[in-house]
């Protein structure tokens, strides 16, 4: 059996990270519609990764157009095992400055999209558990490698995810500043979702670009401002990559990656065939 590979979802800059050899781009048709984009398969590291630009090349799909279902199933599909993703983020309390790293361990949704978060329905019922929505194991090696770089890092964090496309109101902005959570992005609650469906231990770093808009005393959020940042924090966040990449485990027996071990309620006798079949590489082991 090949060895499993590590999966990488962010902005298209991070497929330039050096020592990344034998690329190739896939195309992988999935049973939830199309993934992003293709996904550029190599080396790295000693070890085989699969990078998929989140929004597309050039950044063509809004954050709640993003197919996370197709996403995750493709790559699960390709061999992945580990996510390590990357994502901009606004922050909402002052002790994260734009280009601090959050290396987030918890969510709250204001996501209007629940059923596209899952793998489940059409016959076969699951729940799994989610209370720690982040493989702790692979956060904490992005913590040690993070503080090796000399970032500005934080070891733990709540991330809002809002809808979008529209930035936050000041209103919002405010309550979500007061309630004491700790930034705010519109992509990765829906990625760590359906990794966790799919026995896929993922973690992420999320890089400050600016204060949202409760902070009155700084410019609020544009365009300009996060690419300025985010440019700035993307050589950080490829080194932090490329050193976790050849420490992560050969074999995937974190607890992540039996998830779903008691969590499909459905009698299997029940299950339809047709979900089944669209399961096949989610569910397979527990055919």
């Amino acid at each position: 059996m090949s060895q499993l590979k590590i999966g990488i979802i962010g902005g298209s800059g991070l497929y330039h990270i050096e020592g990344f050899t034998k690329q190739k781009w896939v195309k992988v048709k999935t049973p939830f519609g199309d993934p992003s984009d293709e996904f550029l398969t190599g080396s790295l590291a000693g070890r085989e990764v699969v990078f998929l630009p989140r929004h597309g090349r050039g950044h063509r799909i809004l954050p709640s157009e993003l197919n996370h279902r197709a996403n995750i199933w493709a790559m699960k599909k390709l061999g992945v095992a580990w996510i390590l993703s990357a994502s901009a983020v606004g922050s909402l309390q002052a002790k994260y400055k734009p280009r601090d790293i959050v290396v987030i361990d918890q969510f709250i949704d204001r996501t209007k999209r629940d059923f596209e978060h899952t793998f489940f329905g059409r016959g076969i019922v699951g729940h799994v558990a989610f209370a720690d929505p982040i493989c702790e194991e692979l956060r904490q090696l992005l913590v040690k490698n993070s503080r090796k770089t000399k970032a500005r890092i934080h070891d733990g964090g709540t991330y809002v995810n809002m809808e979008g496309p529209a930035f936050s109101t000041r209103a919002e902005s405010i309550t979500n500043h007061k309630l004491g959570y700790d930034v705010i992005g519109m992509t990765n609650l829906g990625e760590a979702k359906c990794s966790r469906e799919a026995e896929i231990a993922y973690a992420s770093l999320a890089l400050v670009t600016d204060y949202d808009c409760w902070k009155v005393d700084e410019a609020h959020v544009t365009v300009e401002m996060i690419i300025e940042n985010l440019h700035k924090n993307a050589a950080m966040a490829k080194a932090i990559i490329a050193q976790t990449i050849p420490q992560i485990p050969a074999e995937p027996n974190w607890p992540c990656h039996s998830a779903l071990r008691s969590a499909i309620m459905t009698e299997r006798k029940l299950w339809p065939k047709k979900t089944i079949a669209a399961l096949k590489p989610i569910i397979g082991r527990y055919l």
